[in-house]
């Protein structure tokens, strides 16, 4: 099983609109500003003090229609911190497509020119990010400070390629640099997509690993585990409604069902 078999889902017009800001759900906005943008300030806060001094390099790979690396990136500016250099990857080219588009209408000018948007693999980041950005794989290697990616490292089991994209992000990573890997978690009992096919929920082409599985592909390569938990009760497409009873019984939840939550966190260093 490869990429092949989801291109065109994500090439479609109707998930494209899923993952733009103006048509995008009220639950990822809100994720944006405030779970997920939490745990990507204390991520920046905590990197080696030289990092941020020399300004911060950062990925996002499979990154959509940008919404997640357009955010941080403008989080990174608005703090006083450099930037030096923000990139996304994705498998689909409309995505991508759409990335540029909102990255250039939404980026303040100061920075605009350092986040670049391009195809990439999640299997092969250092080949991708090499021909997208016109420079050599050696240069790649240990040049990000963070590297991030939500929703699509369970992808990589499905096509068997989990353990060759953590080592891909372990050897573009910089000693004492972060990894941030955000995804749905198997536990969680009501997924929309689940309750409608007809498929058998283990079949590989809707596999969804559990936490210990995101772990431990980046235990093999050599990470460091920081943080590994169960987060989140927030869908990406809630509207008004469901959002606000979201952010109201989440709390509650976390602390008598974590175990169920929404989605799986595995923060990760590359050991310095």
């Amino acid at each position: 099983m490869d990429n092949k078999i989801y291109l065109d889902e994500y090439r479609a017009d109707e998930t494209i609109l899923k993952y733009r800001f103006t048509t995008a759900g009220k639950g990822i906005n809100y994720l944006l500003e405030h779970e997920y943008g939490d745990i990507y300030r204390k991520v920046i806060m905590q990197l080696p003090e030289s990092f941020r001094r020399k300004g911060l390099r950062i990925l996002e790979f499979g990154c959509g229609a940008g919404m997640n690396l357009i955010h941080v990136a403008s989080m990174i500016q608005q703090s006083g911190i450099p930037l030096a250099q923000a990139c996304g990857t994705d498998f689909s080219d409309k995505l991508i497509q759409a990335a540029r588009v909102d990255a250039a209408e939404r980026l303040k000018p100061q920075i605009r020119d350092k986040v670049k948007f391009m195809v990439g693999r999640n299997e092969a980041l250092i080949e991708d990010l090499s021909s997208g950005l016109g420079t050599s794989g050696a240069a790649l290697r240990g040049s990000m400070h963070m590297v991030f990616g939500v929703n699509t490292f369970r992808y990589c089991f499905r096509i068997d390629k989990e353990n060759e994209t953590a080592r891909q992000i372990f050897d573009l990573l910089d000693a004492g640099g972060v990894c941030v890997n955000i995804d749905m978690n198997a536990q969680f009992r009501f997924f929309k997509s689940r309750l409608l096919r007809k498929e058998p929920v283990q079949e590989k082409q809707y596999y969804i690993p559990v936490l210990e599985e995101y772990a431990r592909p980046f235990e093999k390569a050599g990470f460091e585990i920081l943080t590994a938990k169960n987060f989140s009760w927030m869908p990406h497409s809630a509207g008004p409604a469901l959002a606000t009873v979201c952010k109201t019984l989440g709390p509650a939840f976390d602390l008598v069902a974590s175990r169920y939550a929404l989605r799986s966190l595995v923060i990760a260093r590359k050991p310095a």
